[in-house]
C-alpha cells in the first residue's frame, strides 16, 4: 500500500545583508499555495541530540505590535498544543496564565 507523503514548503526572500525581506509559504495538503507571511517560527526535534532545532525569521517590515501579538498566540497554542500532547492539565494552566500574564503586560486587545 503507497504512503501518502504531504510537503511544506518555505520560500524567503532576502536582501543583499540576508535579512528577510518576503516570506512565502505553500502548503497543498492544508490548500496553502504561496501565501504570504510577515514571521514564522519552526521548531523540529532531534531525537538522537535530544534538542530542539529552531528557525525563527521575520521579515524588516514586520511591525513591533504585530511581533507582540503573533508571539503571544505562539504561547496560547503553544499551551494549548502541550495539553493535547501530555494531558498535564496542572501545567496547561500554568502556562495559560503565564499567557494571560504577558497579553496583560504588553497590553494587547483581545481580537
Amino acid at each position: 500500500m503507497a504512503k501518502h507523503t504531504s510537503k511544506i514548503e518555505l520560500n524567503i526572500e532576502l536582501d543583499e545583508n540576508k535579512v528577510p525581506e518576503k516570506l512565502h509559504w505553500t502548503a497543498e495538503d492544508g490548500g496553502i499555495s504561496n501565501q504570504e507571511a510577515k514571521a514564522m517560527m519552526l521548531s523540529v526535534w532531534d531525537a538522537k541530540a535530544k534538542e530542539t532545532l529552531r528557525i525563527d525569521l521575520w521579515t524588516k517590515d514586520m511591525p513591533v505590535d504585530e511581533m507582540k501579538q503573533f508571539f503571544h498566540q505562539t504561547l496560547v497554542e503553544m499551551s494549548n498544543t502541550f495539553q493535547r500532547a501530555t494531558q498535564d492539565e496542572k501545567m496547561s494552566a500554568t502556562m495559560k496564565d503565564f499567557c494571560d500574564y504577558f497579553a496583560e503586560k504588553l497590553e494587547l486587545k483581545e481580537k
